[in-house]
């Protein structure tokens, strides 16, 4: 009967790992894209070109994870999940390498197509997968693991990748994340069991769903929040240190406190998302918007900076985790689709901001950015207004 005990008790732990294991694996792959934000002056000084050009990064691999995500999650939807787990991860860490040794920046871009078609078919499999090894009752434990390692990638993931870039170079920044990316590939290799593919799923319901006018306001919001957001976000970094001449320690803490803010969000929605959805989305939005009009007024002092920083991060991440709360209960049937279109809608909008802010640096100037982005913000703003008044569903309680 111990024996039985110990060994139940080995497994739950074994359980609790290949969650955890799951977790990390989030953090790596949020951390890989969002990492070039903190690193575009030391890219684009390295291949001397400038950081609008510099930021195409940005543009190429959202854009191609949000065009590949579907397809790929169509092409490899009765594929073993274990077995295709381990081959996007090699397609990961052999394009990580490709980065290390760049000897152009065309190169550069070819290792992040590599990573971005890996990034797509991961997210598409990675909420099942974390459900599937959790142990009994521990469903939704799974998924906040999976959530809090994609937050960490922003809190901690960034501000080092930055702080290696730094101190060794920006290529030493994607050799670790290649390197971490190893570890994880070899304890997924040796600690997660076969798991079969359980797709179901039927692609002829996406025009069915797509007919929802709620959900097409959602996913239209979405695209908007995140073009606002990332038109100002993806040339912080240079913003602060040509615009404000901030030192490079400054900019690394106030890109920490973005991050650290954004978990101060996701624990305001979870005390108060359930009764106040709605309200939260739209004060966010407001949020949001003064955030990126102080942007130059605030630039040349670390403390109004850091200020913007908090407040800009939490509002981004509850208006991220309330919008996701709506589009996941449109359809209980249809989630995994909905969460899929979410992730692709969510990547458009992130390459079609570091578009818009590219080509503001370019013909206005890089001070005009945050204002770029309040423009676009204030389009967001007034599409919930009137999504409040046109659908008297959207204030119902989530609980």
């Amino acid at each position: 009967m111990t024996h039985n005990l110990e060994v139940s008790s080995d497994a739950r732990r074994t359980q609790y790992f290949q969650v955890f294991l799951m977790g990390v694996s989030a953090f790596i792959m949020n951390t890989t894209e969002f990492v070039p934000v903190a690193l575009l002056s030391d890219i684009a000084q390295d291949f001397a070109i400038t950081t609008a050009e510099t930021g195409w990064m940005l543009t190429l691999y959202a854009w191609i994870v949000a065009a590949m995500s579907l397809p790929l999650m169509l092409l490899t939807s009765r594929f073993e999940r274990k077995r295709l787990l381990l081959a996007l991860f090699a397609v990961f860490i052999a394009s990580h390498a490709l980065s290390v040794f760049a000897w152009s920046f065309q190169v550069l871009l070819i290792s992040r197509v590599g990573i971005a078609l890996s990034h797509a078919i991961f997210w598409s499999i990675t909420a099942a997968i974390a459900i599937r090894v959790a142990p009994k009752g521990k469903k939704a434990m799974a998924l906040s693991v999976l959530a809090t390692g994609t937050s960490l990638a922003m809190v901690l993931g960034v501000p080092l990748g930055r702080l290696v870039g730094q101190w060794f170079g920006w290529r030493a920044t994607f050799g670790g994340i290649g390197a971490v990316a190893l570890v994880v590939f070899i304890l997924q290799a040796r600690l997660l069991p076969t798991l079969p593919s359980m797709f179901e799923g039927s692609f002829r319901k996406i025009p069915t769903l797509l007919k929802n006018p709620l959900l097409v306001s959602l996913y239209l919001l979405i695209l908007l929040v995140f073009t606002a957001h990332y038109s100002a976000y993806s040339y912080i970094e240079p913003f602060m240190r040509q615009v404000g001449a901030i030192s490079e320690n400054a900019a690394t803490f106030v890109l920490l406190l973005f991050g650290v803010a954004g978990i101060l969000g996701s624990v305001i929605f979870s005390r108060w998302g359930d009764n106040f959805n709605t309200r939260l989305m739209l004060i966010s939005m407001i949020l949001i918007l003064v955030s990126m009009l102080a942007l130059l007024l605030a630039v040349t002092s670390v403390w109004a900076l850091s200020l913007i920083a908090l407040l800009w991060g939490a509002a981004l991440m509850l208006l991220i985790v309330s919008m996701q709360a709506k589009v996941i209960m449109v359809d209980v049937k249809a989630q995994d689709m909905l969460m899929s279109m979410f992730s692709g809608i969510i990547n458009l909008g992130i390459g079609t901001g570091a578009l818009f802010g590219g080509y503001a640096v370019i013909h206005l100037s890089l001070s005009s950015v945050g204002y770029v982005g309040a423009a676009i913000a204030s389009a967001a703003l007034l599409l919930i207004l009137l999504m409040i008044k046109r659908f008297p569903e959207l204030s119902r309680r989530l609980g």
